[in-house]
């Protein structure tokens, strides 16, 4: 990765409030227990707020619109919608731009809030928003560290949950960065954040245990996150299970684990790919291909590639390869660092209670860089196009290099959100 560097602005709308949720539930081996979510710490000011079936076939078709979604006479089909997103990446300029909005809002030393309104609107409006946190948490107070051995301010995990994201994913090749103190202290503060993690675990225990979130609408969704690397650092001494290495056979045994623990759609993460590059590698392409074989899992989805990459249809399964940065400050020269992609896939119940992908959107994003006084923002593009006309050209372009690469293998069904009103197709 390479070192980022300054730039450039953006200015945000005020956000909608976002009702309260219920928070990542871990079922444990031995039974179902139900983690609370903690309360959310004041310096973000946050707002108020039956087993399925086996996934799909090997060699299914595309899901469709009319894909599972007989529901029987007189009763309406379930829906459930998963939103996931770039690349958080906290780079030293976005701890300048939060300090910059905590000295505008009041709100503590850092506020990274502002940072992240533009998303606000569309992560809580999901069922369920899963953010992607690359790097560790520092203590709060410091001392914090940016590239290429991240310890991120904690304030930063209270802005992802006034956000609107439920779970954040944590498995990435910076997860050990902070050593194994930095790793629990990184799944505490997003705990204390009211925000579920799945992706690196504190105990064998933790680990071994199915991740399944319990949403709002009592929906079960189990995660399975794995990363290609861990920068060259060894998991710590008897503690392998810390983070899970890339694994196609370890991930279909986890996501069938899931879906026995009560989980009606399993989702299984990735973070692999090659840094700056639209396309996905073998790796990524070997991985999806077996894991969405298995019949045992209903998406996947990927970071790590800091640029967006395509979307596909694998053996019957939705496959989000990159959604790029959704927040981060590298090197101005690679334009691309700063798109990102917020796709949300919409599952419908079938009579048979296995959910199925009815279709997808994504809605392209671009972050406008630190320039002097001027903090950093991520910038929903559809949402906010018509409130910047300076930055239209900028953002008509980032928008134009998301589209080329997220829709080049031409999957149909895929649309592109190009306004803040009602989802594509609803």
């Amino acid at each position: 990765m390479t070192r980022p560097r300054p730039r450039a602005t953006g200015r945000v709308p005020s956000p909608r409030r976002r009702p309260a949720r219920l928070l990542a539930t871990s079922l444990l081996a031995a039974g179902v227990l139900a983690l609370p979510a903690c309360a959310a710490a004041p310096e973000a000011e946050l707002p108020a707020g039956s087993p399925g079936g086996p996934g799909p076939a090997p060699g299914a078709p595309p899901s469709g619109p009319d894909a599972g979604t007989d529901p029987g006479p007189g009763q309406g089909p379930r829906t459930f919608t998963l939103n996931v997103s770039g690349d958080l990446l906290w780079h030293d300029e976005l701890w300048e731009s939060a300090e910059l909005d905590a000295a505008r809002t009041g709100r503590g030393t850092m506020d990274f809030l502002p940072q992240l309104e533009s998303v606000r609107q569309y992560a809580a409006a999901a069922d369920l928003a899963v953010c992607h946190a690359e790097v560790p948490f520092a203590p709060e107070g410091g001392p914090y560290r940016a590239y290429p051995s991240f310890a991120a301010p904690p304030q930063a995990a209270r802005a992802v949950a006034a956000a609107g994201f439920d779970v954040c994913t944590t498995a990435s090749n910076h997860a050990l960065d902070a050593g194994w103190q930095g790793l629990v202290r990184t799944l505490d503060v997003h705990e204390e954040a009211g925000i579920g993690a799945v992706g690196s675990y504190r105990s064998a225990r933790e680990a071994e245990a199915p991740f399944v979130h319990v949403a709002e609408d009592g929906t079960r969704v189990g995660i399975v996150s794995q990363t290609y690397a861990l920068n060259g650092i060894p998991h710590p001494a008897g503690r392998e299970w810390s983070v899970p290495l890339l694994d196609a056979e370890a991930a279909i045994a986890d996501a069938r684990a899931a879906r026995a623990a009560g989980a009606e759609i399993v989702a299984v993460h990735l973070h692999a790919g090659s840094e700056y590059v639209t396309a996905p590698n073998a790796e990524q392409v070997a991985f999806v291909e077996e894991v969405t074989a298995s019949g045992a899992v209903d998406v996947v989805f990927g970071q790590h590639a800091h640029s967006v990459q395509p979307v596909d249809v694998v053996n019957g399964v939705w496959v989000v390869y990159g959604t790029g940065n959704l927040l981060a400050h590298q090197e101005l020269g690679a334009p691309h660092s700063y798109d990102g992609a917020m796709v949300e896939l919409t599952f419908t119940e079938g009579r048979d209670g296995r959910f199925a992908v009815r279709g997808a959107e994504y809605a392209p994003t671009l972050i406008t860089p630190l320039d002097g006084d001027r903090p950093a923002r991520v910038l929903v593009i559809p949402f906010e196009r018509a409130d910047h006309p300076g930055l239209a050209g900028r953002m008509d372009a980032s928008a134009a290099r998301t589209r080329q690469a997220i829709r080049s293998l031409d999957v149909e069904g895929l649309a592109e959100r190009t306004a803040s009103g009602p989802r594509a197709g609803s």
